[in-house]
C-alpha cells in the first residue's frame, strides 16, 4: 500500500536494482503501444498515456542516477510552495511577485500563485538562462578560450 509522504524526500534505488531499472528504461523507450500493468492476480490494466509518460520520465531519471521527488501541484500555490518549486527563497519569490514578474492573487491577506503562471515563468527563466550560456560560450569561442 502506498503511503503519502508529505516531506519531499528524494527516492533513490539500491544498487542491486540498477540493472532492472536500466532494463525497464530500455523497454519503455522502445515501446510505442499503450503499456499494461499486470497485477498479482494476473489481471491486466492498461496504463493511461499521461501516467505512462510520467513513468518513462521517472525511470529515465533513475536510470541516469538521479534521485526522484514527485510533487503534486494544486492550481493555486502558497508563496512557500511556489518558492520551493522554483528552488528560490521565499523572500526572493515575494520580490518577483512585487516586481510583477509573476502574477499572483490575494486570498484574504495571503498571496497565492497560480501554478500555470509559475510554470510559464520557470520555462521563460530557463530559456533565458540557456540562451545566455550559449551566448557566453560563443563569445569565449570567438575570443579563443577553447583552443
Amino acid at each position: 500500500m502506498l503511503q503519502q509522504n508529505s516531506s519531499l524526500e528524494p527516492v533513490t534505488y539500491p544498487e542491486q536494482e540498477k540493472q532492472s531499472i536500466q532494463e525497464l528504461e530500455r523497454t519503455l523507450k522502445d515501446e510505442d503501444s499503450p503499456a499494461k500493468l499486470v497485477v498479482a492476480n494476473g489481471e491486466q490494466i492498461t496504463i493511461p498515456e499521461s501516467v505512462y509518460q510520467v513513468l518513462r520520465k521517472v525511470v529515465h531519471a533513475m536510470a541516469s542516477g538521479h534521485a526522484i521527488t514527485v510533487v503534486t501541484q494544486q492550481p493555486e500555490m502558497t508563496t512557500q510552495q511556489a518558492a520551493n518549486y522554483l528552488n528560490v527563497s521565499r523572500p526572493y519569490l515575494i520580490k518577483l511577485l512585487e516586481q510583477g514578474e509573476i502574477p499572483y492573487i490575494t486570498v484574504g491577506s495571503h498571496r497565492r500563485v497560480i501554478f500555470e503562471d509559475l510554470k510559464k515563468y520557470k520555462q521563460q527563466r530557463d530559456t533565458e538562462r540557456q540562451q545566455g550560456l550559449q551566448e557566453m560560450t560563443q563569445f569565449l569561442q570567438d575570443e579563443g578560450f577553447y583552443d
